[in-house]
């Protein structure tokens, strides 16, 4: 069966999966819908969490118009901008509200090298944003004030899919003042031989997000690869659509029902930008297992309290590989 247009009904989206597996979650069905098309999305939203830590979100409200002018303020950034006009952002630390990177500089790692210039700024709950080009200060308050209204209806839903209250998760992670972050990637066209070393450029590694949700769109060109099943997949997004990846904090506070998705950036022959919005609880909040989903006996929980300033700090300090972040606060038995 062809997957669905983005366009097509809510009925005819609902309960869908794209080519690849990825289950595709309609908005429109989680906020218009009837009461049994509501009950059956979430329910589709739950299996999605917990099997893949992946889904595509259609019929989001998102304007294209709005990310299309997004990306390219911030490829503008990334690929015209003088490097004077960025040099007082780079080389800073992992927590500082505007960073920009290359992956040009790294050493190979792994037998690997990251090919990879980036752009990070914290955009809520204080906005922080580079001064040039000109542009991107409109443009990227009004897309972080868009997604994060949409990445929380999704929280809110997600939650329900618990068998929670809608607002559990949210008032768990104190998310009225959670913390977002915009990230724009570049990844250059390789098509070229090994290096006399063995290393083979790549995007980004095999690793797991250390937020609650990202939303991710990209340029046309894919490069997304997601762990399922032990098998590394290549998401193919819908025409439209966002893809929405759980992160550390979703698999703590629900007690490892739902899991964070194994993810990387691969790079080809044509050249790649993806632009990111994540959310986070507060920086200052302890995330823990909701009590709620917490199992009988001294086992119940499968993860320990931590401070979520103290693990973004951990997560973005270290080498991305697989989930070493998230084990640091796995219950050992």
């Amino acid at each position: 069966m062809a997957p669905p247009s983005p366009h097509r009904s809510p009925a005819q989206a609902n309960g869908a999966c794209s080519e690849d597996g990825i289950r595709v979650v309609d908005m429109a069905v989680l906020v218009n819908g009837d009461a049994d098309q509501r009950a059956q999305a979430i329910r589709h939203l739950g299996r999605a969490c917990q099997e893949w830590g992946i889904f595509m979100v259609i019929n989001h409200g998102v304007p294209e118009a709005l990310q299309a002018a997004t990306m390219d303020a911030c490829k503008e950034l990334l690929l015209s901008l003088p490097t004077e006009d960025k040099a007082e952002y780079m080389d800073g630390s992992p927590m500082d509200p505007v960073r920009v990177g290359t992956g040009f500089v790294n050493s190979a790692v792994d037998g690997a090298r990251y090919w990879r210039d980036y752009v990070k700024m914290f955009v809520h709950p204080d906005f922080h944003c580079p001064s040039k080009p000109a542009n991107l200060r409109e443009v990227a308050k009004e897309y972080a004030a868009c997604t994060r209204g949409l990445m929380l209806e999704l929280v809110a839903a997600i939650s329900e899919s618990l068998g929670l209250d809608g607002g559990r998760i949210a008032q768990a992670l104190n998310l009225e003042s959670c913390l977002q972050t915009l990230v724009a990637n570049h990844y250059p066209p390789y098509s070229g031989p090994d290096d006399d070393d063995g290393s083979t450029p790549i995007g980004l590694p095999a690793h797991s997000d250390y937020g609650l949700l990202t939303l991710l769109f990209q340029n046309g060109v894919d490069g997304l690869q997601v762990q399922h099943d032990g098998q590394w997949l290549l998401a193919k997004p819908l025409p439209g659509s966002f893809f929405v990846i759980a992160g550390d904090q979703l698999e703590i506070v629900s007690n490892g029902r739902y899991k964070a998705a194994l993810h990387r950036a691969w790079i080809g022959g044509e050249r790649r930008m993806s632009v990111l919005a994540l959310i986070a609880p507060c920086l200052d909040t302890v995330v823990e297992p909701v009590p709620e989903l917490a199992r009988e006996g001294p086992e119940g929980v499968e993860f320990r309290g931590i401070r979520f300033r103290d693990y973004m700090e951990s997560h973005q300090s270290s080498r991305l590989v697989g989930k070493t972040a998230l084990d640091i606060v796995r219950v050992q038995r």
